[in-house]
């Protein structure tokens, strides 16, 4: 590329619109919901789900999945900004300057640990930010929160027990890296808490599955919140409903057994990831 006039790099036209639009499976959720049609992360998924999965694979599923996860949510939801780079061939010819566009480094962003099962998910966005941006704008906040059951094991919602939030969260782009969306209880009460901290830029929740049930609770919980997930499971549908495009029969559709687990789902994440099952 040789320089212009005034010494600038000139305006490669290529790079005038970049337009990032994933494999998305069709569904009548609405704009703000991301199925993913990924083969390589839905069969790294269905790999994860089976009773095979042990660890140490665990970790290295879950790691792939969330790679793939937080590299589609940044290309299509991070901001971008115009940059001049001289690459190592800019020794031989001055105009070898990559004039184009990058992902801006210095927006803001927080990754969300809902402790346990979103403990080595938010890890791994973590890292890859860090890589990826100004490090000194990642942050990494910490939640405590469980699931609470009544006597029939049923969901009543979700129990903060403590959390470490390193500060306002104006303008930046806040990450819910959890696998499983079930009920959509945990993230409603993490969204809340950190109501009060500010207005981020984008609010975005990464997840492996999520049933009707929670995106039903969550979207209009948080009118902000856009969700990417690899696979919507909505198993215990009748067959009718399994014929039809996800969410037009979305109060017909059911993805939760009675003990509001996901069908076919994956069984416990949280357990399994930390070989605890309590």
């Amino acid at each position: 590329m040789k320089p212009g006039p005034d010494g600038a790099p000139l305006r490669d036209s290529q790079f005038d619109s970049i337009d990032f639009i994933p494999s998305e499976i069709r569904h009548a959720y609405g704009e703000r919901v991301h199925v993913l049609g990924d083969p390589f992360l839905l069969t790294h998924l269905a790999r994860l789900c089976s009773p095979e999965a042990t660890q140490p694979l665990v970790n290295e599923l879950i790691t792939t999945i969330y790679r793939g996860l937080i590299q589609i949510a940044i290309n299509r939801e991070f901001p971008l900004r115009r940059a001049s780079m001289r690459t190592r061939m800019a020794e031989f010819h001055p105009e070898a300057v990559y004039s184009g566009p990058i992902v801006d480094p210095d927006v803001r962003v927080v990754s969300v640990n809902l402790a346990r099962a979103g403990t080595l998910p938010s890890h791994v966005c973590y890292t890859a930010l860090n890589y990826l941006m100004n490090p000194a704008h990642v942050r990494q906040d910490h939640i405590s929160i469980a699931r609470q059951t009544g006597a029939d094991q049923k969901v009543t919602g979700s129990a903060v027990s403590g959390h470490k939030i390193g500060g306002p969260i104006d303008d930046a782009i806040v990450l819910f890296p959890d696998p499983m969306g079930a009920t959509g209880s945990t993230l409603v009460e993490a969204m809340d808490l950190f109501a009060s901290y500010g207005t981020p830029r984008r609010i975005i929740a990464l997840h492996c599955i999520v049933t009707p049930e929670y995106l039903k609770r969550v979207l209009p919980a948080h009118p902000a919140l856009v969700v990417y997930t690899v696979r919507l499971d909505r198993g215990l549908s009748d067959r009718e409903v399994l014929a039809s495009v996800p969410g037009t029969h979305w109060d017909r559709e059911r993805g939760l057994n009675q003990k509001q687990y996901i069908v076919p789902g994956g069984g416990g994440i949280g357990e399994i990831l930390n070989n605890a099952f309590v």
